[in-house]
């Protein structure tokens, strides 16, 4: 019960598991750019990852443009500015909204089913296995995923920038009256290559940290079935943090001199 001796366990334990997660973020790393590059699993892992969270992550971003749209004009509209909708909404999917949003619902599809995934092959022992047979598990279990997100994300961002401009066109000129030429005209003149390119670049990054905490927290996963639902709780957990996180520091790097 001595308070000292919390504070100093809780601080070894934070400096132990930071050691533990560096040693595995450099492993994961190393291991994707050296050879052997299983192509195979890395386009399986694409597949899984980008084209099956397309529904979600389009459907996200679709009805975020929408009620940004609509929040717009409520708000814009008590000083007459409700011309600002289309460049508001283009500049807010695009930089922010759209990378951030459909991080967070891959993080809560993606990194669950690989900390799931993994953490399964963990507790059966085929990790072990896998050692056994002269095969790196990084080489071929984590490497894959890290490379496949990192490279997925930024596709799957940019098509759900799209949809999110698209669903606040549908309701700037169908709901709230504006015309259409107008409204892609404002659209256009105020997006700048900046706001898109660093959506995608938080989207590059956010897909390293969903691969990265599913992998790790699967990998480190012990005790049965309750650790492989801890792995999955944590993973998620984790990634959100740190994408919400990341995307603070993105942000001070593109836009602090602005």
């Amino acid at each position: 019960m001595n308070p000292l001796a919390v504070i100093g366990h809780v601080t070894l334990e934070f400096l132990a598991q930071t050691g533990r997660l560096s040693r595995f973020t450099a492993s994961s790393v190393s291991h994707s750019f050296l050879p052997p590059i299983y192509l195979r699993l890395i386009m399986r892992q694409m597949l899984a990852i980008g084209w099956f969270s397309l529904p979600v992550v389009g459907l996200t971003a679709l009805f975020t443009g929408m009620v940004l749209a609509l929040q717009i004009y409520i708000g814009s509209a008590r000083f007459n500015a409700e011309s600002a909708v289309a460049s508001i909404v283009v500049i807010g999917i695009t930089r922010e909204l759209g990378p951030v949003l459909g991080g967070l619902m891959v993080a809560g599809r993606v990194a669950s089913a690989l900390a799931a995934e993994i953490g399964t092959m963990r507790v059966t022992e085929q990790i072990d296995a896998l050692t056994t047979l002269s095969t790196n598990p990084f080489k071929y279990l984590v490497a894959p995923r890290i490379i496949a997100a990192t490279l997925t994300l930024p596709l799957l961002i940019l098509i759900a920038d799209i949809i999110g401009v698209m669903g606040g066109y549908l309701i700037g000129t169908h709901k709230l009256g504006f015309n259409s030429g107008t409204y892609l005209k404002n659209t256009f003149d105020f997006m700048e290559t900046v706001d898109v390119v660093s959506g995608l670049v938080k989207a590059a990054v956010f897909g390293f940290i969903v691969a990265l905490m599913g992998c790790y927290h699967g990998f480190h996963s012990k005790g049965g079935a309750q650790g492989v639902g801890k792995a999955t709780t944590d993973a998620v957990v984790w990634s959100s943090i740190l994408i919400l996180t990341a995307d603070y520091f993105i942000t001070e790097l593109f836009f602090a001199g602005k």
